[in-house]
């Protein structure tokens, strides 16, 4: 209660404009002063408890013996304390060691290692030292942002500050669509999340990989306590399938028509992003769609060939936000590099596992698109999203962020 009482003191004297401190110097006296908790200013007494052999309490003195040796030696240390400023709290004989340990309360603001060493100077005194304090040094396990199971080995966890990121947008009233092969909707960490199209003629009704994998980086559910957090969990996802698996587990693919077809919806539901996880050679109906989207102010984020990365499409078509992932970082293209090796996403049948490559990088930007067009708002036309995310290279989210809303980004690079 004597602590509350302090603090409460300190803020009404703040709100009153009035100063707390009598000197902008702090002393090393102050420093010492200010380690020790309210109530913890303490230093401990050593007397002399006497040779075994003299001392009350040995062989011949017997239990009224020692009760007489220690009332004895309790009467001094009270004494020490009533000259002292100070206030006897409890006494523990240390035969072992032959003292008695006296513990005193400091009841000024001196400093502890000078009143120990007026103490060690009585008679009869064998030695008096602050009551130290000691710490632990296991290390202590990083705060977790969410409790999904997978989330600290998510690069963005730890690169982005994905958690940070998400006190200030988690892409609520943006809309983005998937551009991918068929997504498992009911995965436990999209279920409820998309709203999925199919626009291909293969029929097949089960949930492909590629899709669902880049699904889960931009809109897996957080703190479920399982699986992942998705970057924008919040926006509106479009799920429209224009590409396929071939089977027996072979490489994904799409057509133009495919492609055309999924495009043109997402301009006719008026999409605020559109994730295009995908590369192929330059095709003159796509490019129209594409520049059509980006003149309506929409965000087009799209996966670059890395075996081919100058001629990938339609990564660099003019305008679109051109991604590759870490292996591309060091070789000077005019590329956007964010995660996109060993990163944990969804997979079909309500699984989880580790993918890599370009298309998951590309996969984490239009998520961070999505929270930077919450945080600009959507009325109005929209800047490209590539001035907020910085000049061309590894991506800084916090500080894309940063520049549009409060978050300070020094402390959220710092933050886990």
């Amino acid at each position: 209660m004597k602590a509350l009482g302090i603090v409460a003191g300190a803020l009404l004297a703040l709100l009153a404009g009035l100063p707390v401190a009598a000197s902008a110097a702090v002393t090393a006296n102050d420093a010492a002063r200010a380690e020790a908790p309210a109530g913890e200013r303490r230093v401990m007494l050593m007397l002399h408890l006497g040779a075994e052999h003299y001392r009350a309490g040995g062989d011949y003195g017997g239990p009224y013996g020692d009760a007489m040796g220690e009332q004895a030696r309790l009467r001094f240390a009270r004494k020490i304390a009533r000259e002292h400023n100070l206030t006897l709290l409890e006494s523990w004989p240390m035969q072992l060691v032959g003292v008695d340990c006296v513990i005193l309360q400091v009841n000024d603001d001196r400093p502890l290692d000078q009143v120990s060493a007026e103490l060690s100077a009585l008679p009869g005194v064998a030695w008096s030292q602050p009551l130290n304090e000691f710490k632990m040094q296991s290390a202590a396990p990083p705060p977790v942002g969410y409790n999904d199971r997978l989330f600290a080995a998510q690069p963005v966890a730890s690169r982005w500050r994905l958690a940070s990121l998400h006190r200030y947008a988690t892409g609520k009233g943006v809309r983005i669509a998937i551009v991918d092969s068929r997504i498992d909707t009911s995965h436990p960490d999209l279920a409820g999340q998309i709203k999925a199209s199919d626009f291909i003629d293969q029929q097949r009704g089960v949930a492909e990989r590629h899709g669902t994998g880049v699904a889960g980086i931009i809109a897996a559910k957080p703190n479920n306590s399982m699986g992942i957090a998705g970057i924008a969990p919040d926006a509106q996802i479009l799920g429209l399938r224009a590409c396929w698996e071939r089977p027996l587990g072979g490489t994904t693919v799409c057509n133009s028509l495919s492609l055309a077809k999924a495009l043109t919806h997402a301009l006719e539901n008026r999409v605020d992003v559109i994730n295009l996880s995908l590369t192929g050679p330059a095709d003159r109906l796509l490019q129209t769609l594409v520049t059509l989207a980006l003149k309506k102010g929409i965000t087009v984020v799209a996966a670059v060939d890395e075996a081919r990365p100058s001629a990938s499409f339609p990564a660099f078509v003019p305008g679109v936000i051109p991604v590759a992932d870490e292996r591309l970082s060091a070789r000077g293209y005019d590329v956007y590099i964010a995660p996109g090796r060993d990163v944990p996403t969804t997979e079909p049948e309500g699984k989880w596992n580790i993918v890599s490559g370009s298309s998951f990088a590309a996969a984490h930007v239009s998520g961070l698109a999505a929270l930077l067009r919450q945080l600009a708002g959507r009325g109005g036309a929209h800047p490209l999203v590539s001035s907020w995310l910085g000049p061309s290279g590894t991506i800084d989210a916090c500080a894309a962020v940063a520049r549009l809303s409060r978050l300070d980004s020094a402390s959220c690079r710092k933050a886990r």
